[in-house]
């Protein structure tokens, strides 16, 4: 079996699909694996590194040889055109493959007959959870977030008595409590923050508060998040109107926002309108989680994806994308196991074998045996649905 591991594309991008330890349990399974030099650079991981855990560190075109020969192909972004015509038919690529942004690239794929896995659509069940990669990086990502909150704010976050006088507490208003969010309200409870948290599933009130936050119950329509796999879903324009004119107060009230809001394969919902922003305080920061490139915004209406900038009334907006990218040895280590995790499920007695009847794996299939599995992809593609 052999395994490959590519640098990635992406400029801003410093996490690595294996780290150096998963490499040497890879191999204890039965791959030999071979990473493209420079691999590990941006997330402190050296080549001699990889080749003391048993890896191959190979360049140009040893790497391209073993790229070609690759009966798995590890990474965290899908690969480029190029690379991808030149995957044998019959090897599987597996990472967060963004299918529904790549969609003419998984017809591509199918046409070569690669099997895609893509990990963002590993269902969210108890089995699955030590292979889930988007929980394991919003984790990171709602830490990284509230640091950036307290570093970009001109206030402290705890209170403090002292003899000039008594510093009140800064005041933290999370939108979104899932993996992100309750992480984010968490770390803002530990840097001393007065925090509060809204979401639109009431059942999450609980962990709110386990953490130290108020929730903050506005009457807009509740959802029941355990009929959608764990993720909130897209609001009407109705819903979504009402709950800006209610949420209103409490984000003007803050000085610092953290905004994690996401639809799963969908743009980003608008919670922060200019108007909104228009009525905070000067020096009061937002930090935008769901900035998104292709959405051209986030959560907040003037989010600009990867800049941080200044409002003409003094709103500092964050728009940093790639949040786990920040803290990439942990968050490449979290990715990593994710990765050994799914791999130990499609490996039997030295030998990939896939399952497609079972629950997790035909979740992650995007494209198998020349056709495009996922109905949401084939939707996209305006194919018929089902398979």
């Amino acid at each position: 079996m052999k395994l490959v591991i590519p640098n990635e594309l992406h400029d801003d991008e410093t996490r690595v699909a294996m780290d150096p330890p998963t490499v040497k349990k890879l191999i204890e399974l039965g791959f030999t694996v071979t990473v493209e030099s420079g691999l590990g650079v941006a997330s402190h991981h050296s080549d001699a590194v990889y080749t003391d855990q048993g890896a191959t560190v190979a360049e140009s075109d040893d790497f391209e040889t073993a790229w070609g020969e690759a009966d798995l192909i590890c990474q965290l972004h899908a690969p480029g055109d190029d690379r991808a015509g030149r995957i044998k038919s019959g090897a599987i690529l597996l990472g967060m493959m963004q299918p529904l942004g790549h969609l003419d690239l998984m017809t591509k794929l199918a046409e070569q007959k690669v099997t895609v896995l893509s990990a963002e659509f590993i269902p969210r069940i108890s089995r699955a959870q030590a292979m889930d990669v988007l929980s394991s990086q919003a984790n990171i990502g709602g830490y990284m977030a509230v640091l950036l909150a307290a570093r970009a704010c001109p206030k402290i976050f705890p209170m403090m008595i002292t003899a000039a006088g008594t510093i009140a507490p800064s005041r933290v208003f999370i939108l979104g409590a899932g993996v992100a969010g309750l992480q984010a309200i968490a770390t803002a409870k530990r840097l001393g923050a007065v925090v509060e948290a809204y979401d639109v599933r009431p059942e999450v009130e609980e962990q709110v508060k386990s953490l130290g936050g108020r929730f903050v119950k506005l009457p807009t329509a509740k959802q029941d998040s355990t009929a959608t796999g764990g993720y909130a879903k897209q609001q009407t324009d109705e819903e979504r109107q009402k709950q800006i004119e209610l949420m209103t107060k409490h984000v003007a009230g803050a000085d610092a926002v953290v905004t994690t809001a996401a639809v799963f394969g969908k743009a980003p919902p608008m919670l922060i309108p200019k108007d909104m922003v228009d009525q905070m305080r000067a020096g009061s920061v937002i930090v935008d989680i769901a900035a998104n490139p292709e959405a051209g915004r986030g959560n907040c209406e003037l989010t600009k994806p990867g800049e941080v900038y200044v409002t003409d009334n003094g709103v500092i907006i964050d728009g940093t994308t790639n949040l786990p990218g920040l803290a990439p040895i942990h968050s490449s280590q979290m990715y990593a196991n994710n990765m050994l995790a799914f791999i130990r499920e499609i490996v039997n007695e030295g030998a990939i074998q896939l399952d497609l009847e079972d629950e997790i794996q035909k979740g992650a299939c995007i494209v198998h045996d020349g056709e495009v599995r996922n109905a949401l992809v084939k939707d996209a593609l305006g194919q018929t649905s089902g398979a």
